[in-house]
């Protein structure tokens, strides 16, 4: 690229994704000493950690449930500077190839910023603890005053819902918060390239924070299944997910309106026998066998599933009616759930809006506590509302409830994978009730504790010990090859980069910021999607992959990202290569109109 002439022109700063971020002890106390200033997440000293202190390692990177902060005795911090997050563990590179190439177009530590951040932290205790937006925006007016020039910022996953038209971004506009007005964005910032962003939320993130698991964790054989339940169980993992409420900003946005409902979803194909908008599926009690069930765990009965005979093409035309995501729903995570109830015997199908109470059902108060003051999932369309809510810090964590800044020069570029099998929706088994030492959900709750009852968005839990915590599981046992979607290993697959699915990366890209509504000022969007087409004799795929990390070492994005960085991005145009975005006219019109 720089035979052809590119040469750094705007500085960048680079924001890492999830669990990319290395991160440090830096914990005096007698237990942890051993650890000072070495990584407990990233590195060989993790893996060591993992397999000879579980227990401790696990009380080192778990927040406290109440406050979301370090427990007593513990601090854990993100490592610094370009090293955060060039490798997770060596050999195994994540930000490395692209800082590389950045280097050879003549960026250096004096035009190129890597901000590191501790992504188990909510975005508002991100700057309570760290103050991670304060010196972001700190990094970007020195930039912008030192070079003369406007800032390139970068994000990987959940580093894109950080910086744009979520977390930071807003931050910084927002009074009492950045105080940098609402020409601040206009004024410092050239472009934001989204590198697979879950814009609209992770499946695979509700199955953690339910039950622990994903597509990873059930695809396990079942001797290697054993071993990981044994060495670190579901409750354990569901324990630690909880508890970082960081990742609870990819949680499932939208509801029903964006993810489908009882009849079809956007991404449904035409030949779909079983929708995706079923976002979690039972089977009737009597095909759960024996063998099917996690060790520990007592299966109990659930409502035959709905009939998988029509396809999404026959419910799209109106051969059964559609429920109401053709209106607009006033989704919210804390209405009673109505569809689903814990009594055992009727539990079907349950569309995201459905799936998203019942998994608060079975999470402990904190949790619940922790969504309600820190995130909001729901859709607005009122654009004076939209208005108001660039001052709630709850909604910025979701593009359907904000507004893009109002910089109509700025540019953003969306660049995701498609063509790897990806988590979409589940089947699910439940069990027993048990005990748990989180907390305990009743059948009746009664709640003793007024303050707590009158906290709005709380399930009322009952103040017994009790074995009344529900198991679930994704029932692993179901596997069907030939149907459509394609379920394997009770996970059914979609189209996606691996990890997020093609409707969460590229649905405000494609559709909604093409909107007034959420795109005031008419940002530019361009989305370019890239097949996902590894090479078979590297193990990371190569110059040709998009999967969801390995994207990063992509000959295609790289090249993009150094177009955009040297100001020569003038070639660089809407490319798509996936169905669901081909035909995006089949998200819903109340939605986007």
């Amino acid at each position: 690229m720089k035979a052809k002439g590119l040469q750094a022109r705007y500085p960048v700063v680079l924001v890492p994704g999830i669990v990319s971020t290395g991160l440090e002890s830096w914990s005096t106390s007698p237990e942890y000493r051993h650890y000072f200033r070495k990584r407990l997440w990233g590195t060989t000293t993790m893996i060591r950690a993992v397999v000879t202190e579980r227990d401790r390692w696990i009380a080192a990177l778990m927040l406290d449930p109440e406050t979301g902060l370090d427990p007593p005795g513990v601090k854990v911090r993100p490592a610094q500077g370009l090293d955060a997050a060039s490798t997770f563990i060596p050999g195994y590179w994540i930000w490395s190839k692209v800082i590389e190439n950045l280097a050879c177009i003549n960026y250096d530590t004096n035009n190129l910023e890597l901000a590191a951040y501790d992504w188990r932290l909510s975005y508002y205790n991100m700057e309570v603890r760290d103050g991670y937006f304060s010196r972001l925006k700190s990094t970007v007016e020195s930039f912008r005053k030192r070079e003369g020039r406007k800032v390139v910022l970068v994000g990987h996953s959940m580093g894109s819902t950080i910086i744009l038209p979520l977390g930071s971004l807003k931050w910084v506009e927002a009074p009492g918060f950045g105080d940098g007005g609402p020409d601040w964005v206009e004024n410092h910032i050239e472009a934001f390239i989204n590198v697979a962003g879950p814009l609209l939320g992770v499946p695979k993130a509700m199955t953690a924070f339910l039950s622990g698991e994903m597509k990873d964790t059930v695809e396990v054989n079942p001797a290697g299944s054993y071993v990981l339940e044994k060495f670190f169980s579901r409750k354990d993992r569901a324990r630690l997910f909880r508890s970082w409420a960081g990742s609870a900003s990819m949680f499932i946005k939208g509801g029903d309106a964006i993810w489908g409902n009882d009849t079809h979803a956007p991404d449904d194909l035409d030949n779909t026998n079983h929708t995706h908008g079923h976002f979690f599926s039972f089977r009737p009690q009597s095909q759960v066998q024996p063998s099917s069930i996690p060790p520990g765990h007592v299966v109990s009965a659930a409502r035959p599933q709905q009939s998988m005979n029509e396809t999404s093409a026959d419910r799209r035309h109106g051969k059964k009616h559609a429920r109401a995501s053709h209106t607009m729903p006033s989704f919210s995570l804390f209405e009673p759930l109505i569809p689903a109830s814990d009594t055992g015997s009727d539990v079907g199908n349950l569309t995201v809006e459905e799936a998203s109470n019942w998994l608060l059902e079975h999470t402990p108060n904190s949790f619940q506590k922790m969504l309600f003051t820190n995130y909001s999932y729901g859709i607005e369309l009122d654009e004076e509302q939209l208005i108001k809510n660039n001052g709630d810090f709850r909604k910025w964590t979701n593009p359907l409830e904000v507004q893009l800044p109002r910089a109509p020069s700025m540019k953003i570029y969306c660049l995701y994978g498609h063509g790897k099998d990806t988590e979409r929706s589940y089947w699910y088994a439940r069990g027993e009730y048990e005990h748990d030492e989180a907390f305990s959900d009743a059948m009746a709750p009664v709640c003793l504790n007024t303050t707590e009852c009158d906290l709005e968005g709380m399930t009322p839990r009952a103040p017994l010990d009790m074995p009344l915590s529900r198991q679930n599981w994704i029932d692993s046992l179901v596997t069907r090859e030939t149907d459509t979607p394609r379920v394997k290993n009770g996970v059914k697959i979609g189209e996606g980069d691996g990890t997020v699915p093609s409707l969460s990366l590229g649905a405000m890209c494609v559709e909604g910021w093409k909107r007034r509504r959420w795109n005031p000022a008419g940002i530019n969007v361009t989305t370019y999607e890239m097949p996902h087409r590894p090479e078979s004799l590297d193990i990371r795929g190569g110059a040709t992959t998009s999967d969801h990390i390995d994207i990063l070492g992509s000959q295609a994005l790289n090249e993009i990202i150094l177009k955009v960085a040297a100001g020569q991005a003038h070639d660089v145009e809407d490319h798509f290569v996936s169905v669901s975005t081909m035909t995006h006219g089949r998200y819903d019109s109340a939605t986007y109109k």
